[in-house]
């Protein structure tokens, strides 16, 4: 198994809540607990109220133990895998299918997609633990671009790449491209390069089809500054 650390310019936190780091190691308090007279917890030599959960931990300089054990913060992992066509994102999948789940270790089987690629979608996707991380690639007020190289069916002009950019509308929703790029054009297939601010469901796809384009193949090539690069599928 290939997986690469994932660089990303996240939003600044200044520290954990003190329920994130207590309970990140496996060492928490029961979620519905909401005092504490023992003086079980300390923040350095200070015991620690369970009523304030939402203090500030700076995992780097303070140190916290539960009955007089140290309570270490969650190790974050970031994993990048080609996703390769003939599998689902979801950890089961009610039809059966095949998940991107089979295709990492054990020790990994507690990460979350950051995002999903459909079944006969392949490319770079990333799976972690770290929730702000995936915040920041997800939501569109971070800019994070999402690139893709489409192989259609037919002929694609310029006029069509500048409806992308301008936007089309489907269900409802509008769709739209921040930047696209024609790689290759020819009477029956044309391959594109599009990148979007948010990657909603299918909507590389709906772009296509509301343009009456069948898409023979989707993949996703880069997210932010990371590409997919030689990563094989499955890897």
């Amino acid at each position: 198994m290939e997986s690469a650390l994932v660089p990303c310019s996240l939003p600044h936190v200044t520290g954990h809540s003190f329920a994130k780091v207590s309970g990140g190691g496996g060492r928490g308090f029961p979620p519905r607990q909401r005092t504490d007279h023992s003086g079980r917890a300390r923040l350095g030599q200070r015991p620690v109220s369970v009523r304030v959960l939402g203090a500030k931990v700076d995992p780097r300089r303070d140190a916290v133990t539960l009955d007089g054990k140290p309570v270490r913060a969650r190790r974050k992992l970031y994993v990048a895998l080609h996703k390769p066509v003939g599998c689902v994102c979801s950890r089961r999948d009610e039809l059966g299918r095949p998940t991107v789940y089979d295709l990492l270790p054990k020790e990994w089987q507690n990460l979350h997609s950051v995002g999903r690629l459909d079944f006969n979608t392949e490319g770079l996707l990333f799976l972690t633990n770290d929730g702000q991380f995936a915040l920041c690639l997800t939501r569109p007020r971070y800019g994070v671009g999402k690139k893709y190289v489409a192989t259609v069916e037919g002929a694609v002009n310029q006029a069509i790449l500048e409806r992308f950019l301008r936007g089309v509308w489907h269900a409802g929703e509008k769709l739209q491209a921040r930047a696209a790029r024609l790689i290759s054009a020819g009477r029956t297939r044309s391959v594109l390069e599009l990148e979007l601010a948010e990657g909603k469901n299918r909507e590389v796809r709906w772009l296509f089809a509301v343009r009456g384009l069948a898409v023979k193949r989707l993949q996703r090539t880069q997210i932010g500054k990371i590409k997919l690069g030689e990563l094989k599928p499955g890897r």
